[in-house]
C-alpha cells in the first residue's frame, strides 16, 4: 500500500498530464472546452479517477465524454512515460456534477434571502401582543420599611 502523501502526489502530476494532453495533444473535434477538476488515485495507485467540467450543453458533454473515451489509452500512456511509475494506473473519466451543485446551492441562497427579506418586511409593522417587557419586576419601594 502507498501511502496517502504518494498518491496525492501523483494525482496531482496525473491531473497536470492530462489537462496539458487536452490542451496540446488531442484533436479530437467532439472534444469541448474541458476543464479537468479533480484527480483521485485509489491507495494501491492501480487506478485513477479524473473529473472534468464541459462548457457547454448537453450535447457537448456526450461529444467530449467520447473524446475522452477514444483518447484514454493515448492519455493514459502519457501518464506512465511521465510519471516513471511501475504500474500506470487505469483511468476513468467522470463527468463532474460541480455547476450544477454550485446552480443548485446559488437557487437554495437566493430563495433564503427572498425568505429573510419577506420577515424583515413582516416585522416592520409588527407589535408586541401584550407589554413590552413581558417580565415580572418587584414592586418599587416608596421608601418606607417597616422594621
Amino acid at each position: 500500500m502507498a501511502d496517502s502523501g504518494r498518491a496525492r502526489k501523483l494525482s496531482d502530476r496525473i491531473q497536470q498530464i492530462v489537462a496539458t494532453m487536452l490542451d496540446t495533444r488531442i484533436k479530437d473535434p467532439r472534444l469541448g472546452f474541458v476543464t479537468v477538476t479533480d484527480v483521485r488515485v485509489t491507495g494501491d495507485l492501480q487506478h485513477a479517477t479524473v473529473f472534468y467540467t464541459v462548457l457547454g450543453d448537453d450535447e457537448a458533454r456526450v461529444d467530449s465524454a467520447a473524446a475522452l473515451e477514444s483518447a484514454r489509452g493515448l492519455i493514459r500512456s502519457e501518464v506512465g512515460k511521465q510519471t516513471g511509475i511501475r504500474l500506470t494506473p487505469t483511468l476513468e473519466f467522470v463527468l463532474d456534477a460541480v455547476p450544477e451543485t454550485a446552480a443548485h446551492l446559488e437557487d437554495a441562497l437566493r430563495k433564503a434571502a427572498e425568505h429573510d427579506a419577506e420577515l424583515a418586511r413582516l416585522r416592520e409593522g409588527a407589535a408586541y401582543a401584550g407589554e413590552a417587557d413581558p417580565y415580572k419586576k418587584p414592586a418599587a419601594d416608596d421608601g418606607s420599611s417597616e422594621a
